[in-house]
């Protein structure tokens, strides 16, 4: 058995292309909750505040659950046709920093929430993945500091334009799967 990390846990080919439609439909699902919820007509008009926040919030840990678990099944998918160990010390450490990434994430991103600054969740959370991202890339995979660059340059145009945090979602998730098109 080997102690390669490379091959587990991989943000290339079809993981990555389900991570980017998870994004996709995460945030599609997002504006049009937050659209029903302006429209007097739409059965989400009649939500309150609070029940729109958490069902936000779910949506946005489902993203995460699925992508997690895409990752994983990818990564088993990959060990055992090489058969390699899929946890094995390098495995380890990267699912602590990934948990740990994640966990600071969610951190801030409550943090941020609970101070009433709204408009920059998204420029956050874009800021917070992009930083994920760059920790992850390693010298085989300079691929990656172009999705990171991408995070910083949307999260600033959020900053700039706060009602554009739904198209740098999607523009996120096209190029994840543009990347695991690319990269395989």
């Amino acid at each position: 058995m080997h102690d390669n990390f490379q091959i587990n846990f991989s943000l290339k080919g079809f993981t990555s292309i389900l991570i980017g439609v998870y994004f996709l439909l995460g945030s599609y699902v997002i504006k049009t909750l937050l659209d029903g919820f302006l429209i007097d007509d739409n059965p989400a008009g009649m939500m309150s505040v609070e029940i729109i926040e958490f069902l936000v919030i779910g949506i946005a840990l489902f993203v995460f659950l699925f992508s997690s678990l895409a990752l994983f099944f990818a990564g088993r998918r990959n060990s055992k046709r090489f058969q390699y160990k899929l946890w094995n010390g390098k495995t380890i450490t990267a699912f602590f920093k990934y948990f740990i990434g994640f966990v600071i994430m969610l951190i801030v991103l409550v943090i941020i929430k609970n101070q009433g600054f709204i408009d920059y969740l998204t420029p956050t959370f874009l800021v917070l993945y992009g930083i994920l991202l760059f920790v992850f890339k390693n010298k085989e995979r300079k691929q990656l500091l172009v999705l990171s660059g991408l995070c910083l340059l949307l999260a600033l145009m959020c900053i700039l334009i706060p009602s554009y945090w739904y198209s740098s979602l999607s523009i996120l998730g096209v190029a994840h799967i543009t990347y695991g098109v690319v990269v395989k």
